[in-house]
């Protein structure tokens, strides 16, 4: 279970579900099944720069906001790479569940960021964001493999990740949104 659990919050850069629109910030989530691995689509617009949304997704330790984030803490940098320890929890049925991961970043800059689980509770994760600007906004695209450790059927799965990875892409859009002001510093 811990290990179900651990696959949904991992995605927290998120992962996805039949297409759907949602909100202001026109959220789309997909998830579809590739043998014992799940491949998450999503994407969301937010009114910021290009430069602000790559200072937003590269901010590995304040991301300690969004639901499910206990702990993200940076390891080391090296040139473009980066590697982060995370901590996450999250509730099913009133039963706290903690995962841990190690994950690998690979920065470039107001493009993209590349990443991949090194360690953890997941026997598989690895994806990108990809950054589209355009006039007044700009797209954020998240797409990732997961494959959970974790013998719970693959319909529960789909189910979790439908409902908790919708959640994790509307906090991430909003807290994006909201910081908005304090990621200018950063692009000047």
């Amino acid at each position: 279970m811990k290990q179900l659990l651990y696959f949904f919050l991992i995605a927290a850069f998120g992962v996805a579900f039949a297409q759907e629109a949602s909100n202001s910030y026109d959220l789309k989530v997909a998830v579809t099944r590739a043998g014992d691995r799940f491949q998450v689509n999503a994407s969301y617009e937010v009114p910021i720069t290009v430069c602000e949304a790559f200072a937003f997704i590269t901010d590995y330790e304040g991301i300690k906001s969004l639901p499910g984030i206990v702990d993200s803490k940076v390891l080391s940098r090296s040139g473009n790479k980066v590697k982060v320890a995370r901590l996450l929890e999250e509730r099913i049925l009133f039963i706290p569940f903690e995962m841990r991961s190690e994950l690998e970043y690979t920065e470039l800059p107001n493009r993209a960021l590349l990443f991949e689980q090194i360690s953890g509770d997941t026997k598989y994760y690895k994806g990108s964001w990809r950054l589209l600007p355009e006039k007044d906004f700009t797209t954020f695209k998240y797409d990732a493999q997961i494959e959970p450790n974790s013998l719970v059927p693959s319909a529960v799965i789909e189910f979790f990740i439908k409902n908790i990875m919708r959640r994790q892409f509307e906090s991430m859009a909003e807290l994006a949104s909201q910081r908005k002001s304090t990621q200018k510093t950063a692009c000047k």
